[in-house]
This record gives C-alpha cells, structure tokens and sequence, in this order.
C-alpha cells in the first residue's frame, strides 16, 4: 500500500488484495454465507479484506469526514417518513477524494466473492450517485431509520462503532418489498421478526439492501459510529427505471 501525506495519494496493491480474497474464501465456508444472506438478507464477512487494507480505507475516510462532513435531521417521505440523523460524504466527494476507494470498489476479486455468495452477479451501481457514501453518527438520538436500498447490494465497512449498549445495531426485516408511494413500514415491523446485529469496529457486512427493510438503533448517549456504505447492483437493476428519492433528499 503506498502513502504519503495527501488523500489521493492512497493506492491499492491488487495483487495482494486478490491473494487475500483468495485466501478467504478458501477458509470461509461461502455456502454458508450464502444460505444465511438468502435467509436473513444479511451476513458478516469480517476477514474479507487484510486489516493493513482496512486501517488505510479508515485514514481515508477521517480524512474524508473531516473536509466534507454535512449534518442532516430529516425526515424521508418515501420511507414513510422515517429520521435521518447523522452526518454524511457524498459520493461524489469520495470518488474524488478517495483513490483507494474507488479502486476497491472496482476489484474483480470483490465482486466475485460477493457473486458467489449473492448466488448472482454483482455488478457496479448503475447511478454514480449511490455507488457510496460515509455516515458518521454522534449524537444522542442520531440513527439511520427504517428504509430500503434502491440496488440489490450494499456491503458496510465498520469504520468505528460503540458497544452494541450504546445503540447503533443493526436492524433487518428481511424478504420485504419497498412501495414508495406507500411504504407501509409499520405493518411489516409488527407482522414480521426483527432480526438485530451487533456490528463492531472492523467488521464488514453484507446486505440485500432492496428487500431487506433495515435501520440502526438510536444512539442512546454521546458515542461515535462511522461507516463506509459501498453499493452494487442486480442485473435485473440494470434494466429497471430507478428513482432516488432517499438519497436526493440526503444530498440535497
């Protein structure tokens, strides 16, 4: 991994980001991966990157927060009119921003293992716009409420996390249909079970994000959670008229 002192200058080494893949994935039992993200719409993939990798993707996105962070406290119509209150970096400011980013985003390796366990290809997101985007969360109350992806696939980097006491848990309803002229979020959450996850700093996840209805808990006290959300898409996404009421309201 080569650095020196300006954002851009982060590259990644793919070659040894492909040994690495390889190398987990022949330790990993994928079928597995596989059944619990057919089933739950979602599954931890901790390991999936080298932690060097990972320490460098974190510089990357402090350094990111810290020239490019926009507060928001919002309301999303198409959610139902869930909350978010966070602090974000849009993805336009990270694909300039963030060589190595970008480059990881763009691994073939990637994608081939997230393929093997989506049981589909994984493709780049078809709007530039979604491809990623940083949350920071911060403060008491701060949460990422109720809502669906517009792709198929996101996989989150934990970048930093509380303790699962604190808030910022992952919650999935999984196998759920997104109306946005009536989203009917309620009905879902007392007709179906609320799967919960504790995710903690350095871990990665993987989530069918267009079915999968999902928030993170409130945070409860003055606590820091931070992500790196990177999204891809189904071939049926690619050839479906997508509109982007969630993040426009976000990057407005």
């Amino acid at each position: 991994m080569a650095y020196d002192s300006s954002v851009n200058s982060r590259t990644l080494d793919e070659e040894a980001l492909d040994r690495h893949i390889k190398e987990f994935s022949e330790h990993t039992d994928l079928r597995q991966k596989s059944q619990q993200f057919r089933r739950e719409g979602y599954t931890k993939l901790r390991g999936l990157v080298p932690d060097s990798l990972f320490g460098q993707v974190t510089d990357d996105v402090t350094d990111l927060l810290s020239q490019h962070a926009r507060r928001i406290d919002i309301q999303i119509r198409a959610t139902g009119g869930t909350p978010r209150k966070m602090y974000t970096v849009s993805a336009d400011e990270i694909s300039r921003g963030s060589k190595l980013i970008s480059a990881i985003y763009d691994s073939a390796s990637l994608k081939n293992v997230l393929g093997q366990i989506a049981g589909a290809e994984v493709l780049p997101c078809p709007w530039d716009g979604e491809k990623y985007v940083i949350i920071r969360q911060d403060q008491p109350g701060d949460t990422h409420g109720w809502h669906w992806g517009d792709f198929s696939f996101t996989v989150i980097w934990i970048i930093q996390a509380p303790g699962p006491e604190i808030g910022g848990m992952l919650q999935c309803v999984p196998h759920t249909n997104w109306d946005k002229q009536d989203p009917r979020v309620h009905e879902y959450l007392l007709a179906n079970p609320i799967r919960t996850y504790a995710n903690a700093t350095g871990d990665l996840y993987f989530l069918r994000s267009d079915t999968t209805l999902h928030r993170t808990i409130p945070l409860t006290s003055a606590a820091t959670r931070i992500i790196l959300n990177t999204c891809w898409a189904s071939e049926a996404d690619t050839k479906k008229t997508t509109t982007h009421e969630t993040m426009n309201e976000m990057f407005s």
